[in-house]
């Protein structure tokens, strides 16, 4: 008999249950869109700010000391310490390693070389990893390098192999102030030597090393005046095997706060592996201190700034919408509930005149309620999932953008997302509906009848 009632109710007030129905569904479609977004909208900011290039900075911790003798500096203007690229494998025991998105080492130096003309030129050069697969604990491989580091340089041509590194020779792509004022073209080949010790360009270089041009590089004056060189090609030309220079790293963080900012080894054991555990910048920058000997890491503010004032005002408008959005739907479903217990008055004054209990009736109710919320909670999943893919593809896939060619239109189906949502559909309903039933239950069953009679 109970599911008889309930069959029939849906059927009787066809437009009633639909109109609340319709609210629940939009209420939790907001909703989930709101939260798968959430859920990806770090990594996708991430990608979007990575145009600013890395958010940590790893040098040598010797050319941070400052050697001065009489108020003056005697350090030397280009550094003399030099990493290790063998520790960079190390990065992979931090405990967030899973976190690192992208490494590009650097190794910085000068080199004469030949122009089409006859003359020389001496330039900035560096080597750099470009395309370099970087294994990773139980996953696939990083492929990383100065290209997704800086989604800014454009090239004309392709980029270096390092399977092109020999004895004497390696490719190479030139920046393209540098290339007019060499008057190099794409397929040249460059003879190379180290700089002179002395001043100006000696009349006579030994070049004993063949560069071929790749690629022309554009996206700013700090690559529109270098060579850009394999790193192994790079060390082998300035005799420093195994160096590099600086580290950048793309890291995804949580958004700095007060407790981000303190110094771990100030901080009790327990408040020390706290901050440890959490993905801060300054905490990753903590660990990569500790696993590669003689480094100097630290965040860059103005790119880890940018991204947590984004994240924490996106953030605020999402659970605004989604509050707004359930409480819309809640407001519907009970005016709805309210009309549909008015004209079931008569209906629940009888049950209850022929002995049914006041709780019986409330689960009748509290039934129907809660088989529509599951039902357009479930659809509202469905819906919300599409939006979220629509509304990420809309706002973060722009032509030419960091997330060029990045597949975000594919519906965003969270599994852990279904029960939330279905449990805030039937919370919102139950919510709603409550206020309606407890009228309706303290109506007097004589007093019904007589009014319908």
């Amino acid at each position: 008999m109970f599911f008889r009632l309930l069959l029939e109710s849906f059927v009787r007030q066809r437009r009633r249950k639909a109109l609340a129905g319709v609210a629940i569904l939009l209420g939790t479609t907001a909703v989930t869109a709101m939260l798968a977004l959430a859920t990806t909208i770090g990594d996708r900011i991430h990608r979007e700010l990575a145009v600013f290039g890395a958010n940590i900075v790893v040098t040598p911790t010797a050319d941070a000391l400052e050697v001065k003798v009489g108020g003056v500096n005697l350090r030397p203007a280009g550094g003399g310490s030099y990493l290790k690229e063998s520790d960079l494998a190390k990065l992979k025991t931090i405990f967030w390693a899973n976190n690192i998105t992208g490494v590009s080492p650097e190794l910085a130096f000068r080199v004469y070389t030949e122009t089409t003309t006859g003359g020389a030129i001496n330039a900035s050069a560096m080597g750099l990893w470009f395309h370099h697969e970087m294994s990773q604990n139980g996953t696939s491989p990083l492929v990383t390098g100065a290209p997704q580091l800086h989604p800014l340089w454009k090239i004309d041509g392709a980029w270096p192999s390092a399977s092109s590194v020999q004895n004497q020779s390696a490719e190479v792509a030139v920046g393209t102030s540098l290339a007019m004022r060499g008057q190099w073209k794409i397929g040249d080949s460059i003879s190379t030597a180290l700089p002179y010790s002395g001043s100006g360009v000696p009349p006579m270089i030994p070049m004993g090393y063949s560069l071929k041009i790749t690629g022309l590089i554009s996206g700013g004056a700090e690559v529109e005046e270098k060579f850009l060189m394999p790193i192994k090609a790079a060390q082998m030309l300035s005799n420093k095997p195994d160096s590099v220079s600086r580290i950048e790293i793309s890291a995804r963080t949580k958004p700095e706060d007060s407790f981000a900012r303190k110094d771990p080894d100030t901080l009790t054991p327990k408040m020390r592996e706290v901050w440890y555990c959490r993905p801060y910048a300054n905490s990753i920058a903590y660990q990569i201190r500790e696993a590669i000997p003689g480094a100097q890491a630290e965040q860059v503010r103005q790119v880890e700034q940018s991204e947590g004032t984004v994240l924490e005002r996106i953030g605020g408008l999402m659970w605004l919408v989604s509050g707004a959005a359930l409480l819309a739907a809640g407001f519907a479903v009970s005016a709805a509930m309210a009309t549909a217990v008015l004209e079931r008055r008569g209906e629940s004054g009888l049950m209850r005149s022929l002995g049914a209990g006041k709780g019986a009736i409330a689960m009748l109710f509290y039934a129907e309620t809660g088989l529509l919320a599951v039902v357009a909670g479930a659809l509202g999943y469905v819906a919300g999932s599409g939006l979220a893919a629509w509304l990420g593809g809309r706002i973060f896939d722009s032509p030419g953008g960091a997330n060029a060619g990045v597949a975000v239109h594919t519906a965003v189906f969270i599994p852990v997302l279904l029960p939330v949502v279905v449990g805030l559909a039937l919370l919102v309903a139950i919510a709603g509906s409550t206020p309606s039933i407890r009228a309706a239950l303290r109506m007097s069953p004589s007093a019904i009848l007589r009014e319908d009679g």
